[in-house]
């Protein structure tokens, strides 16, 4: 048996892990990095780097369909599926370096590529190394969720760890969730040339405003997806080479499909780990963490998808800075979400941070205002002829940002702004007072905000100091 005797150890070779392994090393901490599957995880190998990558092909497919708009003849020929995927290969195997065990190495993290199992508060083991360390970091994230319908482990289904190996353009594609996963694969396979149904127990992306997701709706629909709501998928069974589903939608109906994904939410990876051993608690949504991102062992850190909280390769960043400056620094850093952002990368992109309208009102009542304007209203979207969206800003007393959301083309890069906003404590004021370039998308943010300003201005009162100036010459 070897043995390690280290100052960090991250269980977890994602996103959220190998930030702080990087950090830690480039501090001249000892570190060491357990990673049992691919390095960078989730995020390079089964989510945002393939899903992008598909995205791209699914919209250069719709840019072709959509071109006589705009002047250009183009005939669509048709579509290469296989091509597709094998360019979403490519992407992943240009960043792949960056997460490489081979990179870690050269920074100095000693990297074991095995299991890790607590043996007690302050010991790991795995593959036949004993690691004793100051601090733990667990970063191990989650699985796709598999949901309790009858049949589903009667057929073949895919999740995100499984869709980006599939070479075959489904005939007919059936969506089992509306989240962000869910809705994003749906649209990318439409557009390459799948029939996609999609089966959503609530409304699609329920988390967001309704004002808003009701744009994403109008588009799934309109490129000929089959959006089904309070529906739910009842069961599943083989026939023949193709999947009979059962779903309840204002009654029972039945649908044959080619493919079926399973985008209903994730579980914790915490199988295995030792926790009891380690004194961490858990609950089925994961490792119990205060805001200091502390376990119940204070020596033991959980963040990323483990810990329970937003489940975003940015928050995984964020949260490994708060772990650094704990661990190694002892600053008593603390998580603060307010100021988060994240985006839903659909086409139109759907993109938000802070508080949505209705929390905003439920928690500060009467005081709170929300202003619209539609994408429609902006120059440069009217000539790209991407008016489909808007941004709604939610404000408190005197202009107070509260949230704001966007659905629009580049929403993911217009939300940037707010977040911005938001983390330094502005308030509208200093959006209104930008000067924006013209023309460009970006000035749907400067035009909402000064929509709070342009009531009190174009009242009354302002009307009558101009009319008693006036007399003075």
């Amino acid at each position: 048996m070897r043995h390690l005797d280290v100052d960090i150890c991250i269980i977890g070779g994602g996103s959220a892990g190998l930030s702080v392994a990087a950090g830690a090393a480039q501090l001249g901490a000892r570190t060491v990095l357990f990673e049992r599957r691919k390095m960078g995880g989730e995020c390079l190998n089964y989510g945002c780097v393939p899903s992008k990558a598909l995205i791209a092909s699914a919209r250069s497919a719709e840019a072709v369909r959509s071109a006589p708009g705009f002047g250009v003849k183009a005939d669509l020929a048709g579509i290469d599926f296989a091509a597709a995927v094998d360019r979403v290969d490519r992407v992943i195997a240009t960043i792949a370096p960056h997460d490489s065990e081979e990179r870690f190495e050269s920074l100095g993290v000693t990297v074991l590529r095995s299991n890790a199992t607590f043996t007690g508060p302050d010991t790991v083991e795995g593959d036949g190394v004993t690691v004793k360390a100051r601090r733990f970091v667990i970063a191990t994230g989650s699985n796709p969720a598999a949901p309790p319908i009858d049949g589903l482990d009667t057929v073949p289904y895919l999740t995100n760890e499984t869709i980006f190996a599939n070479r075959t353009l489904p005939e007919h594609l059936l969506v089992v969730g509306g989240g962000p996963i869910g809705v994003v694969m749906a649209q990318a396979h439409r557009r390459l040339g799948a029939r996609v149904t999609v089966a959503e127990a609530d409304r699609i992306m329920a988390k967001e405003d309704p004002e808003l997701t009701a744009v994403i709706r109008d588009r799934l629909i309109a490129e000929g997806i089959d959006i089904l709501e309070g529906a739910r998928v009842k069961r599943f069974q083989m026939s023949g080479e193709t999947i009979a589903a059962t779903i309840d939608a204002d009654g029972e109906r039945d649908l044959t499909v080619s493919h079926v994904l399973v985008a209903a939410g994730r579980k914790p990876q915490i199988d295995g780990l030792g926790l009891e051993a380690a004194g961490v608690d858990h609950t089925r949504a994961g490792i119990t963490v205060d805001s200091r991102l502390r376990t119940s062992n204070r020596r033991i850190f959980a963040i990323g998808d483990i810990s329970g909280g937003p489940q975003f390769t940015h928050v995984a960043g964020y949260q490994a800075g708060i772990v650094i400056r704990n661990a190694l620094f002892r600053l008593p850093a603390k998580v603060d979400y307010r100021a988060l952002p994240w985006v839903t990368f659909t086409d139109p992109e759907l993109a938000r941070v802070g508080l949505l309208e209705a929390e905003a009102r439920e928690q500060f009542g009467s005081s709170v205002e929300a202003l619209t304007v539609p994408f429609g209203k902006i120059d440069r979207a009217i000539a790209e002829g991407r008016t489909d969206g808007l941004i709604k800003l939610v404000l408190g007393k005197r202009g107070r940002i509260l949230g704001a959301s966007i659905v629009g083309d580049h929403a993911g890069e217009l939300i940037h702004l707010w977040a911005l906003a938001m983390g330094q404590k502005l308030g509208a004021k200093a959006v209104a007072g930008m000067i924006a370039p013209y023309p460009t998308m970006g000035e749907i943010s400067k035009r909402v905000a000064g929509e709070y300003y342009a009531k009190k201005l174009f009242s009354p009162w302002p009307r009558r100091i101009v009319r008693f100036l006036g007399r003075f010459g």
